[in-house]
């Protein structure tokens, strides 16, 4: 058939382009990665039976190397016994880690320069060893590189392997406000080793289980009743008790983000930003002084005071979601939480037009509907959210 022009001058064709892209990385759970019998890291990288050996670029946490300070001659002798497989690209890089990574262009920027200095190319890989925060800045800066080479995230904190080490988004705070700049790139895997946690300060240990009260208030009332259970073993530093915790906090994550329907976030529902509305203001108002997991349990205990207001929390459920919080160290309630403006209001009522920004759309705020369920809601009440402050001022006499 010959072409035929349109005959209609004005009109204009539209192409409807729909494709699908499958995504999937294994998240393993072990110890002792770097001992040279575990086979479990070259394993991971060659788990698309490339035959070739795989060019990796490693970064360290400062954190984590000043805790480990043997991990990076753990690292060579590793890669040395398994010079078939692994070449290491140049030393093990030490970064920034906490909030200060998250708030540093010049460690997305180093890392870009580095990783293009070493010539890494899309088949290349990139180790991250570190908290949730450090994970984020390096993840953003690899998937950035080439339009992204292949990250293994290995998070060292509770909260990391919990939560931010496991998931798809990586970002860096910027503009006042948090993860505003970033992308949805999943890692090619993820390796949570257990043993990093044992060498965790307090702030840190504790820290992660705010994350693991938010999946289980809002998806799974067993295992708040296992974290309530096991508050004063957790306090404690119970190694068993905290692998169970990680274990199914990461597995209540990924199954929300492979089922909840919207792994990209292009709606405006964020089941699991529960809490976090006000934690990502309180994180930005000390200035990263409040670390993230401290700054979602604030939160937390305020939207459920607010679900409490509102009669979706039993007053005895929302006693029990503080005692749990208070248990295991974790705050309640911050000074930051009560600052106000001159004309009264309170500071960190601006995180609610931030996360609706952040959201996009309109306002949807996430609650607990009794334990282990939840709704949205698009109206927050600003006077019940003050009630909500100054209840947990009360019961933290002091900490105004």
């Amino acid at each position: 058939m010959a072409y035929s022009p349109q005959t209609n001058p004005d009109a204009l064709e539209t192409i409807q382009q729909s494709f699908t892209v499958s995504f999937d990385y294994p998240v393993h759970f072990t110890r002792g990665a770097f001992r040279t019998d575990n086979p479990l890291l070259c394993k991971t990288l060659d788990r698309l039976h490339e035959d070739r050996r795989h060019r990796l670029a490693v970064y360290l946490d400062a954190g984590v190397a000043a805790s480990h300070p043997v991990l990076a001659a753990d690292i060579r002798r590793y890669v040395h016994e398994h010079s078939d497989r692994i070449e290491i690209a140049g030393a093990p890089e030490t970064v920034l880690g906490g909030g200060e990574a998250k708030a540093s262009m010049e460690l997305l920027r180093d890392v870009a320069t580095t990783l293009g200095n070493l010539h890494l190319d899309r088949q290349s890989f990139v180790l991250a060893i570190g908290g949730g925060s450090m994970l984020d800045a390096v993840g953003l800066a690899v998937s950035l590189v080439h339009r992204g080479l292949r990250l293994v995230r290995m998070p060292s904190t509770v909260l990391a392997q919990c939560d931010a080490g496991v998931g798809v988004k990586n970002g860096v705070d910027a503009h006042g406000q948090k993860n505003f700049l970033g992308v949805f790139a999943p890692p090619f895997a993820v390796i949570n080793d257990l043993d990093l946690l044992h060498t965790l300060p307090p702030e840190h240990w504790c820290g992660g289980m705010a994350e693991a009260c938010k999946v289980a208030l809002v998806r799974d009332a067993d295992f708040f009743s296992f974290l309530c259970d096991s508050a004063e073993r957790l306090a404690q530093r119970d190694d068993a008790a905290m692998a169970r915790v990680v274990r199914q906090s990461a597995r209540i994550h990924l199954e929300h983000i492979a089922s909840g329907g919207d792994p990209f976030e292009f709606g405006s529902a964020r089941p699991l930003d529960f809490g976090h509305w006000a934690a990502h203001r309180l994180e930005i108002l000390s200035e990263h002084r409040i670390a993230h997991g401290q700054a979602v349990a604030v939160g937390i205990a305020l939207d459920c005071y607010y679900a409490m207001r509102k009669g979706l929390l039993a007053e005895g459920e929302y006693q029990r979601v503080l005692m749990f919080l208070e248990t295991v160290g974790l705050p309640t309630y911050v000074p930051e939480l009560g600052l106000k403006r001159s004309d009264g209001e309170l500071l960190v009522l601006r995180g609610i037009e931030d996360f609706r920004e952040h959201l996009g759309g309109r306002l949807t705020v996430t609650l607990p509907d009794g334990i282990g369920r939840r709704t949205d809601v698009h109206h927050l009440n600003l006077d019940w959210v003050a009630e909500g402050v100054e209840a947990l001022r009360q019961r933290n006499r002091g900490g105004s």
